[in-house]
């Protein structure tokens, strides 16, 4: 199963300068959290911006560029064809796409979760996550993010299901 797991904030704001816009350990905590032990899939750019293959997850790049470019122990896709039959193959699988806009744009109609922590705040971006749909989608699990010194914006954590 194909599941998207992203931050965003105010305007759908996802990313600056190959980055995130902001600071929220919480949300880092949260990724950690629901990621381990299953695949994360990313575009090149997404990949690069970690600062290394992340432990405990198989790593899936989707890239162009020769396998012999990545790590020994991150698997490459070279097309959005590729990624779906990569999780046709795995239906019991847990196969988050965590990045970037390209890939959701890409996969938009074969994703079946939302997973979106959505922050209560404007920031600068220069990356923006595709419209999405929502009336295809159930919200099943919402949960508020803790408001402290280390994460300081209102945010929330959501699920949704395609219907």
């Amino acid at each position: 199963m194909l599941i998207f797991l992203w931050a965003e904030s105010q305007g759908r704001v996802i990313g600056l300068h190959g980055g995130l816009p902001w600071h929220l350990p919480a949300d880092m905590h949260y990724f950690k959290t629901v990621t381990t032990g299953h695949t994360i899939v990313a575009g090149s750019k997404t990949f690069a911006s970690f600062p290394r293959p992340l432990p405990n997850r198989k790593n899936i790049v989707v890239s162009h560029q020769p396998a012999t470019a990545f790590p020994e122990n991150v698997s490459v896709l070279h097309s959005l064809p590729a990624v779906r039959a990569y999780a046709a193959a795995r239906p019991q699988e847990k196969i988050f796409v965590v990045g970037g806009a390209q890939l959701f744009a890409g996969l938009l109609d074969d994703v079946d979760f939302l997973y979106r922590t959505r922050i209560d705040a404007g920031f600068d971006g220069d990356t923006w996550m595709p419209v999405i749909d929502y009336s295809q989608f159930t919200l099943i699990d919402q949960q508020p993010g803790i408001r402290n010194e280390k994460n300081p914006y209102d945010f929330v954590f959501e699920q949704y299901q395609r219907h």
